[in-house]
């Protein structure tokens, strides 16, 4: 590891806001990140780690404390795939998109539709990535971490991180602490062996929003470029000349709701059922069976509704920014906030409260931040 001249997290992060920090060191191997972390826990400090600084929204005074960049990179082909699959374990410093270039052009299926997804890879079980389909949660195996509280490493299954809609217990949710305060390492993947060839969508999702018959075949890189396309065409894949792709990405998530209070908005507002548990296991003692099946209660599951079309529909159309701000909602998609050039992270962090308060007056709905927020509060 190394420590460095703090550099401006403006200049390490898309939304381009944030000051030096008090301290910044560099792991680019393994060895360094642990060796790193366990020296500033050592001293009961402040710290974050940084990635490619696509999710974080930083304040505009100097973080007071140690930022630990995660500069490790590269994957390899482990043991352990079922018949037809492959295993990847991949180092968390590595670029995600350059990943899923790599397995598209290699012939295996499971990340694809997640093309042109910023940041790095050790970033993406934290809040179980996805797009059009996909998500980290389908092919991930396990994660190598490093707990803060320990300073132990150790492998920990997928089926251990409770991951659920851009959640795991990883995540720093707006206003909480994580579960379990840990710094992933590496991931391990498990893809499916296709070829390069053209075959079938399985996935209603992706083939809806890539507008292909449930008949037709493609290939894993005609998706790839189709997803990097349509993404491009909302500002998400990053462009330095194009001050939409100035972002964090989504900034608010999707509220999941009661299906009684979904039924509350407009008609037109879509909305999608988080798919319940269909199947549950119901167990019987034997002692206490006697020829009769309880019975089953059914429930209403909950409802997904878009944030962009409450945001819309509050009155906030794309492209909005209040008065001499140089934050501003893109010109390309009303679910990301961008810095237009020069603004400061309290501004960006003013339209979010605007647009929270005007959603909320609408539709009763308070939209949660998706990105960190770092020394800055809604």
């Amino acid at each position: 590891m190394s420590e460095i001249a703090p550099i401006p997290l403006s200049q390490l992060t898309t939304l381009r806001v944030g000051a030096a920090p008090e301290r910044m060191i560099d792991a680019h191997t393994r060895d360094e990140l642990v060796a790193a972390l366990r020296d500033v826990w050592s001293d009961d400090g402040e710290w974050m780690v940084l990635g490619g600084g696509s999710n974080l929204l930083m304040g505009d005074e100097p973080f007071p404390g140690t930022v630990v960049r995660i500069l490790t990179r590269g994957f390899e082909v482990v043991g352990g795939a079922r018949e037809g699959r492959v295993r990847l374990r991949v180092e968390a410093g590595q670029n995600w998109d350059e990943l899923v270039a790599w397995t598209v052009a290699n012939g295996l299926a499971g990340i694809e539709a997640m093309s042109g997804i910023p940041g790095t890879s050790g970033a993406a079980p934290i809040q179980n990535v996805g797009a059009y389909g996909q998500e980290i949660v389908q092919t991930l195996v396990e994660v190598d971490l490093i707990d803060a509280s320990t300073g132990e490493v150790s492998t920990v299954p997928a089926a251990d991180l409770a991951l659920g809609p851009r959640t795991s217990v990883l995540k720093r949710h707006y206003g909480s602490v994580p579960e379990r305060e840990a710094v992933i390492l590496s991931l391990t993947l498990e893809l499916e062996q296709v070829g390069t060839g053209e075959r079938p969508i399985r996935d209603a999702r992706l083939r809806s929003a890539l507008g292909v018959a449930e008949d037709a075949a493609v290939s894993l890189a005609w998706v790839r470029d189709h997803v990097l396309a349509i993404r491009a065409s909302k500002g998400m894949v990053l462009d330095d000349p194009d001050a939409d792709t100035h972002s964090a990405g989504s900034f608010f998530q999707n509220p999941i709701l009661p299906e009684s209070v979904a039924r509350t908005l407009p008609d037109e507002c879509p909305r999608w059922p988080v798919e319940p548990d269909l199947d549950p296991v119901v167990v019987i003692p034997l002692e206490s069976y006697d020829g009769a099946l309880p019975r089953v209660v059914s429930t209403r599951a909950d409802v997904k509704v878009p944030a962009a079309w409450l945001i819309e529909h509050s009155g906030i159309e794309k492209g909005f920014r209040l008065p001499r701000s140089r934050a501003g909602v893109s010109t390309k998609h009303a679910l990301a906030l961008t810095n237009r050039g020069g603004a400061t992270g309290g501004e960006v962090a003013e339209l979010a409260r605007f647009i929270r308060s005007r959603v909320a007056a609408e539709f009763g709905i308070v939209l949660q931040p998706e990105p960190v927020l770092v020394g800055v509060e809604l």
